[in-house]
C-alpha cells in the first residue's frame, strides 16, 4: 500500500506495522498470551480497538488517559520519559515514552547532530538514516513512543529551540520530516511529531512572551501555508502515530484544548487516526481538553488523572462518548504499531551498535556542515602543512557542544574539534591548543602558525530565547575564570587571532544564525552546527577535504538583527499583553528578505563546495521541472539544486513572496559527472490558501520558475502559465 501526497511515495501504517510487530531487529520476541478476540493480529487495528473497547470498564478507560512516571522526565538510564500503564486483566500493555528528536535522552546515547544540521543536508535519504539511529536506540532502551521529530517552522532565529527543528521553510521541513518519521516507524515505534501549533518561541529571557502563556494571533492563510504544512505532511504522507500539542495559545485557545486545531483540522479534515498528547505541563483543564481533542496527558497527569476525569464525567462536563473516542484512538495506534504482539524490552545499551551509530552520526554531521565563506584556503593541504603548525583555539574546540533542554544528551563518547584535528593531522603536523579565554593569549598562540582554527559556540536552549544574535548570547557563556571576567568575548578572540594570523578559519558550533562582525576578514567560515558525537572527526575531514562540505543553509543568516521580520515591533516579538501578532504573514525567513530587498549575510540555501557545478537544459512541463547539473571541477562534490516558484498574486490583499521553495535534491557528483534532476509539481505546490472560500486555489497568471544553488544564486529561469 502507498499514499501519494504531492512529493514522494511512502509506506503506510499497515506496511510498516507488519515488520514492527516482530519486535526489535535481531531479537526474538515472544508474543503475549491472547486475552480475547482483539488479540487476532490479522484483524484491522480499528476492528481490534473496537472489540477491546467493549470489554473495558469506565474506570479502566479513564486510566488509559494519563501517564504516571513522575521522575522519568529527568532522563535516568533505567526510567522512561513517560509511562502509560496498561490493563493487565485484558492484556493491554504498558506504553513507554522516550525523548527525543536528536537521540535517546535516557542515560547515555549516541548524540546525533542537531536537527538543524540534518536540515542543512537537504538530503531525504540522510533523514532516514538519522531517524533509524535515533529510533533504534529509543527501542533498545525499552520505549514504544518516540517524542520527535520537532517540525515547528522557525519564525525567529532568537528562538531557544531553533536547533531542534528543520529551519525556516515549510517545504524543506515537510520533505525531510516525512522520511524521518517513516524510518523511525520501521523500528516499531509510535512516532510523535511536535509541537502543534505555531510554537515559535520560548520567551524573551524566559519572561516576556513565555511559551506557557503567549497567544499566537495568526491568520488562517499564514497557518496553512507556513506553520501547518509539516504537520499535515506528517499525517497524510507518513501516517504519524501521535501528535504533541504545544504550550502556547493559538488564536485565543490553548493548543492542547483547541477545538479547531485538534478536532476540526487534525482529526476531521486531515483524517488523523492516531492520538494527540500534551507537552509536559501544557494541559490547563480537564473538560476543555477532553472535549476539544486532547487524548492523553503524559506528565504530570493532573488534569487527566483518574480522579479529575471521573469527576468531569460524573458531573456531566465530559461525555462517555468522548472518553470512548480518546481510548479508541490510543488502542488503535497501539494495535497498528504492534505493541500487543511483542514482549516489553527492558533498557539494554548492549543492544546498541555504538561504533556503527557513531560512524553514522559523523557522516550526517559532514553532510550538514555548511561552508559559508572560503577564499581558497580550504581544503587544507597536508603536504604543504607537513612540518608546520596548526593552532586550534577556543574552549568550544575541547568540549561537547549541544543545545539545552529536553533534547540535550549525555553521549556514550564524543570527539572534540581539537581531538579530530590532531588525529587527522597525524605526526607530520603539529597541532597546538589554546582555550581562547583571553584575546591576547589566543593571538600569541596563533601568531606564526601556518593555520589558525578558531572554534566558537553559542548555546540555544529550551526554556529561554536568545537575547540577541551575538555568538556569546544565550543561556550562558563560558566563565572566564582566568581573569575574573564573567564571560568570554568570543568575537574579541576571533578579532585578536585575525590580527595575529590572517590564515584563520572560523568554525561555528551554533544552533542557528549568529552575527559575524569579522566575517569579511576570515579566510574561511564553516558552520558546523551542534554536530553531535562525531563532531571533531567531521570538522577535521571537511577542513582537510576528505569529504566535501555537504550543507546548505536551512535558515537565513542576517547581516543585522534589525533585518529580521520580527525586529523593532514588540507586538510581533516577544508580544504585548500576552499576544504575539504574526503580522508579517507568510513573509518569514528568506521570503521577508526577498520582499523587502534586504541583503542577508548568507542567504537561505547557501553553501560552498570544493568544486563547481554547472546548471543547464531547463525544461518546464505542466507538472514537472527538469534540469541537468554537472560537476565541472576536479574534485568529487555535493550540491543541492533548489527549485523556487514565483506564484502570481490573486489580488492586492493576497501578496505572494517573490520566491518559494518547491523542490530540492541532493547530488554527489564525480568530476565531469552530469545528473538530470526532476522536480515534480502538484496542484498544492502551485496554490495559495484562499481565506474567503476556505480552500486551496491556483491563481491565474504566469508562474516564475527559478533553479539555483540558493535563494539568491539562481542559475536558470523560466515561466509557466
Amino acid at each position: 500500500m502507498a499514499r501519494d501526497f504531492g512529493r514522494r511515495t511512502f509506506l503506510t501504517t499497515a506496511a510498516v506495522a507488519a515488520g514492527a510487530a516482530a519486535g526489535m531487529p535481531g531479537q526474538a520476541m515472544a508474543a503475549p498470551e491472547p486475552r480475547g478476540p482483539w488479540s487476532d493480529p490479522t484483524l484491522p487495528p480499528d476492528r481490534r480497538a473496537g472489540l477491546l473497547l467493549r470489554e473495558l470498564t469506565l474506570d479502566e478507560k479513564i486510566s488509559l488517559l494519563g501517564g504516571d512516571e513522575v521522575d522519568g522526565v529527568l532522563g535516568g538510564p533505567d526510567s522512561h520519559i513517560g509511562t502509560g500503564h496498561g490493563i493487565e486483566r485484558l492484556g493491554v500493555p504498558t506504553v513507554r515514552y522516550g525523548d527525543g528528536p536528536i537521540g535517546a535522552r535516557q542515560g547515555e546515547g549516541t548524540a546525533l547532530p542537531a536537527t538543524i544540521s540534518l536540515a542543512a543536508s537537504f538530503d531525504t535519504e540522510l533523514a532516514e538514516r538519522y531517524a533509524a539511529v535515533v529510533g533504534n536506540e529509543i527501542r533498545c532502551k525499552g520505549n514504544d513512543v518516540l517524542f520527535g521529530p520537532t517540525i515547528d517552522v522557525l519564525r525567529t532565529p532568537l528562538s531557544g529551540r531553533g536547533f531542534e527543528g528543520f529551519g525556516e521553510d515549510p517545504y524543506l521541513t515537510s520533505g525531510l520530516a516525512v522520511p524521518w518519521i517513516v524510518a523511525a516507524r520501521r523500528e516499531g515505534l509510535i512516532v510523535c511529531a511536535k509541537h502543534l501549533g505555531a510554537y515559535v518561541q520560548e520567551g524573551a529571557f524566559g519572561l516576556a512572551g513565555s511559551r506557557l502563556q503567549y497567544d499566537a494571533m495568526v491568520d488562517e492563510r499564514t497557518l496553512r501555508e507556513i506553520y501547518l504544512p509539516p504537520f499535515e505532511a506528517a499525517v497524510r504522507e507518513a501516517d504519524v502515530g501521535s501528535v504533541m500539542g504545544a504550550y502556547n495559545k493559538l488564536n485565543g485557545q490553548y493548543c492542547c484544548e483547541n477545538q479547531w486545531l485538534l478536532n476540526d483540522l487534525l482529526k476531521q479534515e486531515w483524517g488523523f487516526p492516531g492520538y494527540t498528547l500534551a507537552d509536559y505541563g501544557a494541559v490547563h483543564s480537564t473538560a476543555a481538553s477532553l472535549n476539544n481533542g486532547l487524548d492523553f496527558e503524559p506528565w504530570p497527569a493532573l488534569f487527566l488523572s483518574p480522579g479529575s476525569v471521573s469527576t468531569a464525567v460524573h458531573t456531566g462536563k465530559v461525555s462517555t462518548a468522548d472518553i470512548d473516542d480518546h481510548v479508541r484512538r490510543i488502542l488503535r495506534t497501539m494495535f497498528a504499531h504492534g505493541l500487543f504482539e511483542r514482549t516489553p524490552q527492558p533498557p539494554d545499551d548492549d543492544l546498541i551498535d555504538r561504533p556503527g551509530h557513531l560512524a553514522e552520526a559523523t557522516r550526517i554531521a559532514e553532510q550538514g556542515m555548511t561552508l559559508l565563506a572560503n577564499d581558497g584556503m580550504l581544503p587544507l593541504d597536508e603536504a604543504t602543512l607537513a612540518g608546520g603548525r596548526i593552532a586550534v583555539i577556543g574552549e568550544a574546540a575541547d568540549r561537547f557542544v549541544q543545545g539545552g533542554g529536553s533534547s540535550s544528551m549525555t553521549p556514550f563518547s564524543f570527539v572534540s574539534a581539537e581531538q579530530g584535528l590532531a588525529e587527522r593531522a597525524g605526526s607530520a603536523i603539529t597541532v597546538e591548543y589554546d582555550k581562547g579565554r583571553i584575546p591576547e593569549k589566543a593571538a600569541e598562540a596563533a601568531r606564526g602558525a601556518d593555520v589558525a582554527v578558531v572554534v566558537v559556540a553559542d548555546l540555544q536552549s529550551e526554556f529561554t530565547d536568545k537575547p540577541d544574535l551575538d555568538v556569546d548570547a544565550g543561556l550562558y557563556s563560558f566563565p572566564n575564570v582566568e581573569v575574573g571576567d564573567p564571560f568570554v568575548d568570543q568575537d574579541a578572540v576571533i578579532e585578536a587571532v585575525l590580527d595575529a594570523n590572517p590564515n584563520t578559519v572560523v568554525v561555528l558550533h551554533t544552533g542557528g544564525p549568529v552575527l559575524m562582525p569579522w566575517r569579511h576578514r576570515a579566510r574561511a567560515v564553516l558552520q558546523a552546527w551542534y554536530a553531535g558525537s562525531g563532531a571533531g572527526t567531521a570538522v577535521a575531514r571537511v577542513l582537510f577535504g576528505d569529504v566535501d562540505p555537504g550543507g546548505r543553509l536551512p535558515v537565513t543568516f542576517p547581516e543585522h538583527e534589525e533585518d529580521l521580520p520580527t525586529a523593532g515591533d514588540p507586538q510581533r516579538y516577544p508580544g504585548v499583553g500576552g499576544k504575539v501578532h504574526f503580522d508579517e504573514g507568510v513573509f518569514v525567513g528568506y521570503r521577508h528578505f526577498d520582499q523587502q530587498d534586504i541583503e542577508p549575510a548568507y542567504p537561505f540555501g547557501h553553501g560552498l563546495s570544493y568544486t563547481e557545478f554547472d546548471y543547464r537544459d531547463l525544461q518546464v512541463e505542466h507538472r514537472a521541472v527538469h534540469v541537468s547539473v554537472t560537476n565541472t571541477g576536479a574534485r568529487p562534490g555535493s550540491t543541492a539544486p533548489q527549485l523556487y516558484l514565483g506564484l502570481p498574486a490573486p489580488n492586492e490583499t493576497t501578496p505572494q513572496p517573490p520566491k518559494q521553495l518547491k523542490g530540492f535534491a541532493k547530488l554527489h557528483l564525480e568530476p565531469g559527472e552530469t545528473r538530470r534532476v526532476t522536480f515534480p509539481l502538484t496542484d498544492r505546490d502551485l496554490s495559495y490558501w484562499d481565506g474567503v472560500t476556505g480552500q486551496w486555489r491556483i491563481a491565474p497568471g504566469t508562474c516564475e520558475i527559478m533553479v539555483g544553488e540558493s535563494s539568491r544564486d539562481i542559475r536558470l529561469t523560466g515561466r509557466s502559465s
